[in-house]
């Protein structure tokens, strides 16, 4: 089971790198949309009290709020959903 995780990490790191390097500046792309990420990630935390809303910080959230960016962590908020008892 860790195999086809690892393998599903380091396909989606190569992707998203591929479409990083297509613009001018991929070093500043990369950077601001992990930052993006961390930046919703810590949001969605803070607000969790108000919003009843949170996403556990682990291996699985920190690596799709870096490498996906907030697109990632909406995406977490929508499989906590439909996955959630």
């Amino acid at each position: 089971m860790t195999g086809w995780w690892l393998a599903a990490a380091v396909a989606l790191t190569a992707l998203v790198s591929r479409a990083a390097a297509r613009c001018r500046r991929p070093v500043r792309r990369c950077v601001a949309g992990a930052l993006c990420g961390v930046g919703a990630l810590g949001a969605v935390n803070l607000l969790a009290p108000f919003t009843g809303v949170s996403v556990a910080v682990n291996g699985l959230s920190a690596f799709a709020a870096v490498v996906l960016g907030a697109p990632g962590v909406a995406g977490l908020l929508v499989l906590q959903r439909l996955f959630a008892p």
